[in-house]
C-alpha cells in the first residue's frame, strides 16, 4: 500500500509516506514555509494545511497523488466533542473540529488528482502511538501517549502486538499533563505549544519547593489515568514577562511542576507494566520530548528499554497515521530507519547550489580533518550534510557544532542563536566511548531524548557540554550511520582528546531549523560562523569575507583545555 499521512490540526503540520509498510519519507511543514511551528495569526495559527511537505513526500517516491491508496489523516472528528462539553475554553473549536471534517475536500484541492474517498481518519491518540510502537525495531512494546490534547482525551496507555493496538487506559479531557505544562510555560512569560522545552532547562535553576502542594492536585488514579487541573499559577509566582532575566521564584516553580510531571509519568509507566509486564516501553506525545522525564521513566520502572519516536510531538503523527492505516490495511510495518527522512541534495547539486550563490568554497579530501582543525582551534562550524532530521532536534543532518572545552562556549552559541542563556546546548559523542563519560542513562541515544549524567572526572574538560545540574542531553553517533560524522568527531579527538562535540540546532531564534543550501547560506551570512559544512564542501568565512582572522574571531579569550 502507499499511504500519505497528514497532520494538519493542532500544531506541527507535517506529512510522512509509507509504502509497502516502510517509512520513505517524512517531513514538517515549517521546514518549507519557513513559518515556525506552522504559526500564522489567530484563529489560523495552526490550520495550515502541509501543501509544501506532502507534495515533496510524493516527489520523494515518485509518486502522483492519484497513486495513493490511503490518506490518513491524524484527528477523528466523529470522536470529537465541544470543547465546553470537555470543560475547555476555546472559542475557535467549532470551526477547528469543522475543519478537520472537511479535510478531504481540502487535501483533494491542495493534491489535484487525489481522490476524497481515500482520507481515512485515524484518532489523535492512536496516531501518536503507532508513531511509537509501529516505528519502533520492537514488535512487542506498551505504548505510553501524553500530550495537550486529542479528540477528547490526552492520554492513551496500551500495548501493541504487531500491528494491533489494545488500548488499556485513557484520560479524559479537561485533565492534560501537557495542558499543565502549556499553561505554565505561558505564565512563565514563553510561547505556549512552543517553548515548553525552556520551561524544562529553565527548571534545573530551581528548587522544588512547591512539589507539595502540587502533589495535593496532580496525581494518578487507579484506572490508570490521572487529575491534572490546571492552578492558579500567580498563587507561587506572579506572571513573568519575557525581559531576558529568569531565576527566583520563576525558576522555582518550573522545578516544582517538572518534578511533579516526573512523578506522574513515572506512576502512569508503572501502571501499564503492571498490566503487560513488557519488556519495551514506546512513548509518543508532546509530553515525551520531555527528556528528563524520560530518563526517570528508563531509571525508576521495570521497562528494561524506553524507546520515544523523534518525532514525538504533533508532527510525528502524520508517520504514525500512515503506518497505522498501512498495518490497518494489511502491510507489516518497518522500522524506522532513522530520523534523517527530510530533503537531501547530491553532492554536485550542492556544489551549484555555491556556484549559483557565487560563494567560493573547497571540496577538501580531508574534510573531516579540516573541519577538526577549525574546531580544535576554537572555531564555529554550521553543519550541513544528508537529509534533514525529522523532529525538533538536530542530529548531525543541520547542527551548529563547537568545541566542548570552553565553557564559554555556551553562551556563545546561546549568543550565535540569539536565545536565553539558561538554555543548554548537547553532546554529539562516539557511540563507542559514551559510556566512559556519560552514566545513568540508556545507551546509545541516538535521538536526544534522555538526558545522562557527566562523570566527574570528564566536567572540566567537556565544560560546555554540561548543564548547571551536571546533566547532559546526548546524541550518540554510530559512524557506519553518520560516516561524514563519524570520521570528523575521530579527527577531533585526535587533536584534541575529547571525542565529544557540542551541538545545537543549525538556526537562530524564532526560526525553523535550516532545511535547504540557501537557508544555510542565509544563516551563514548572518551570523558568527566560522565555516559551513555543505555535504562535502568547505565555505571558510576567511574566503567568503576576506577575513584572515576568521577562524576564532569571536570567540571568547582562554587557554585551549
Amino acid at each position: 500500500m502507499r499511504v500519505l499521512g497528514v497532520n494538519a490540526l493542532f500544531h506541527d503540520p507535517s506529512a510522512a509516506l509509507v509504502v509497502d509498510g516502510a517509512v520513505v519519507a517524512a517531513a514538517e511543514e515549517e521546514r518549507f514555509s519557513r513559518r515556525k511551528h506552522g504559526k500564522r495569526p489567530v484563529p489560523f495559527s495552526a490550520w495550515e494545511l502541509p501543501e509544501l511537505a506532502m507534495r515533496w513526500c510524493l516527489a520523494r517516491a515518485g509518486l502522483r497523488p492519484q497513486d495513493l491508496d490511503v490518506v490518513a489523516y491524524s484527528f477523528d472528528p466523529a470522536l470529537a466533542r465541544p470543547a465546553e462539553e470537555m470543560g475547555l475554553d476555546d472559542p475557535w473549536d467549532p470551526l477547528r473540529l469543522t475543519y478537520a471534517a472537511r479535510a478531504p475536500q481540502f487535501l483533494a484541492a491542495a493534491l489535484p488528482g487525489l481522490d476524497p474517498a481515500t482520507v481515512r481518519f485515524v484518532p489523535h491518540h492512536v496516531a501518536h502511538a503507532a508513531s511509537a510502537a509501529l516505528a519502533s525495531p520492537h514488535p512487542r512494546s506498551s505504548v505510553l501517549v501524553l500530550d495537550g490534547r486529542g479528540e477528547h482525551a490526552s492520554h492513551l496507555a496500551g500495548r501493541y502486538r504487531g500491528g494491533e493496538l489494545e488500548v488499556l487506559a485513557s484520560q479524559d479531557l479537561p485533565h492534560s499533563l501537557g495542558l499543565l505544562y502549556e499553561s505554565l510555560t505561558e505564565h512563565l512569560g514563553f510561547l505556549r505549544s512552543s517553548d515548553e522545552y525552556k520551561v524544562m532547562a529553565l527548571a534545573s535553576y530551581g528548587t522544588p519547593r512547591h512539589l507539595e502542594e502540587l502533589r495535593e492536585l496532580v496525581g494518578v488514579t487507579d484506572d490508570g489515568g490521572f487529575v491534572a487541573p490546571v492552578p492558579d499559577w500567580s498563587r507561587w509566582a506572579p506572571p513573568r514577562v519575557d525581559d531576558g532575566t529568569w531565576g527566583g521564584d520563576h525558576a522555582d516553580l518550573a522545578c516544582s511542576v517538572q518534578a511533579r510531571l516526573e512523578e506522574v509519568l513515572v506512576d502512569l509507566a508503572r501502571w501499564v507494566h503492571d498490566r503487560t509486564g513488557d519488556r519495551v516501553l514506546t512513548m509518543a506525545g508532546g509530553t515525551a520530548l520531555n527528556c528528563v522525564a524520560n530518563s526517570r521513566i528508563w531509571r525508576e520502572t521495570p521497562f528494561e528499554e524506553v524507546w520515544v519516536q523523534p518525532a514525538a510531538g504533533d508532527a510525528g503523527t502524520a508517520l504514525g497515521a500512515a503506518l497505522q492505516a498501512a498495518a490497518n490495511g494489511g502491510d507489516e510495518p518497518v522500522p524506522m530507519p532513522g530520523a534523517a527522512l527530510g530533503r537531501s541534495w547530491s553532492d554536485d547539486a550542492l556544489a551549484s547550489w555555491l556556484r549559483g550563490a557565487a560563494v567560493p568554497f573547497t571540496t577538501p579530501e580531508d574534510l573531516a580533518g579540516e573541519v577538526a582543525d577549525i574546531l580544535a582551534a576554537n572555531g564555529v562550524i554550521g553543519w550541513f550534510d544528508g537529509r534533514s532530521e525529522f523532529g525538533p532536534r538536530a542530529l548531525g543532518q543541520r547542527s551548529l557544532l563547537a568545541h566542548p572545552g570552553y565553557a564559554e562556549n555556551l553562551e556563545r552559541l546561546n549568543d550565535v542563536k540569539g536565545r536565553e542563556q539558561f538554555r543548554p546546548v548537547a553532546p554529539m559523542v562516539l557511540a563507542d566511548r559514551a559510556a566512559e563519560i556519560f552514566t545513568d542513562g540508556p545507551l546509545p541515544s541516538p535521538y536526544m531524548l534522555f538526558v545522562h549524567t557527566v562523570r566527574p572526572n570528564w566536567r572540566t574538560r567537556i565544560a560546555a557540554a554540561v548543564h548547571v545540574d551536571g546533566t547532559a542531553r546526548i546524541q550518540t553517533v554510530d559512524p557506519a550511520a553518520q560516516p561524514r560524522l563519524g570520521r570528523m568527531l575521530r579527527a577531533f579527538e585526535e587533536r584534541t582528546g575529547l571525542p565529544v562535540v557540542i551541538n545545537t540546532s543549525l538556526n537562530t531564534a524564532g526560526r525553523p531549523m535550516v532545511d535547504d543550501p540557501r537557508d544555510a547560506l542565509e544563516l551563514f551570512g548572518s551570523a558568527p560562523v566560522d565555516a559551513l559544512v555543505v555535504g562535502p564542501h568547505l565555505v571558510r568565512r576567511a574566503q567568503m569575507f576576506g577575513r584572515a582572522d576568521a577562524v576564532g574571531a569571536v570567540a571568547a579569550a582562554g587557554d585551549r583545555p
